[in-house]
């Protein structure tokens, strides 16, 4: 069992599963060499039961994408609200018990998709114990897919260039709604132009945490033309107050689609952004993992032989 799953545990410990026999045996992915420090998502909010069901379920994802990678899940500091549960840890603690096992610094992944006011205290904290905090989730192709995907799930875009049929709810622009101040509507701007690829209709970036962003936003479109705008959350969960997605639609009258939560491309980006971070193997270790490899493969390959053997 890992330890993953037993509260109060420092870092989880990798639990490798047992390799497949026989010539059709799928290879384990090498990306992740033995020893290599522990993904810890840095969650922008407190521990609480809406931002665990979204963590837990990316984590999933990352570790169906890179299996065997060690993964937690650190929080800011703070009260949890009730039903919170009492076995999250902060970002702090899992640093601090790391360093009490003697295990690497773990690789601190932020959980948000562009500028945000939590990265300083983040920095600053990695910086007490040696960590990496990796570059922020977007701007990224695959956001914009999720943003598209969302979009089309609330009726406001088709799934599908390539479809000729219309919706009649589609909307002929899109307000990018992000959070983390004019900077994250910038960085949110690279994005949209690629969302703005793929449905073929105008987007303007806006802060949902500055007062007349999402206001102005939707002026804009407005009069250049467009007659249903639309919002698009930027937003993956955690790091936003669910007050500030309701209270821009409110105030705009405009639809808004539903924060990009767990969508698995979000958990792609994650893997992909950690092992970006991981430091490169020396060639001893390369050469050490390829031997053990090898025997390994031989192994199973005789396993497999005298099996064959023994049933004829």
């Amino acid at each position: 069992m890992s330890t993953a799953a037993i509260p109060g545990a420092p870092l989880p410990v990798r639990t490798p599963g047992s390799r497949a026999r026989g010539r059709h045996r799928r290879p384990e992915r090498p990306e992740i060499p033995a020893g290599s420090p522990a993904l810890v998502l840095a969650v922008p909010a407190t521990a609480g039961p809406e931002s665990r069901s979204v963590v837990e379920e990316l984590l999933s994802i990352v570790r169906s994408e890179q299996n065997g990678v060690q993964t937690a899940v650190g929080y800011l500091p703070g009260d949890a609200p009730e039903g919170a549960g009492g076995h999250e840890r902060t970002v702090a603690e899992l640093l601090a018990q790391a360093a009490e096992a003697g295990a690497p610094a773990p690789i601190l992944v932020p959980l948000v998709p562009g500028p945000h006011g939590f990265l300083t205290e983040l920095h600053a904290l990695a910086a007490e114990y040696g960590a990496h905090v990796t570059d922020v989730l977007g701007p990224h192709p695959l956001l914009a897919e999720a943003v598209h995907v969302r979009l089309s799930e609330a009726g406001l875009a088709r799934a599908d260039r390539a479809r000729l049929f219309a919706i009649a709810t589609a909307a002929d622009g899109v307000v990018l709604t992000t959070v983390g101040g004019e900077d994250a509507a910038a960085a949110a701007g690279i994005t949209g132009v690629l969302l703005a690829a793929r449905l073929a209709v105008p987007v303007v970036p806006a802060a949902l945490d500055v007062p007349g962003s999402v206001a102005a936003a939707v002026a804009h479109l407005k009069e250049t033309g467009s007659q249903r705008p639309a919002l698009a959350p930027l937003v993956i969960g955690p790091e936003a107050d669910s007050e500030l997605l309701a209270t821009a639609a409110e105030e705009t009258g405009c639809p808004s689609a539903a924060p990009l939560g767990a969508y698995p491309t979000v958990g792609q980006l994650i893997a992909a952004t950690y092992l970006a971070a991981l430091p490169a193997p020396s060639p001893e270790a390369l050469a050490a993992q390829a031997q053990a490899e090898a025997e390994a493969a031989e192994a199973a390959e005789a396993a497999q032989a005298a099996e064959e053997t023994a049933g004829e």
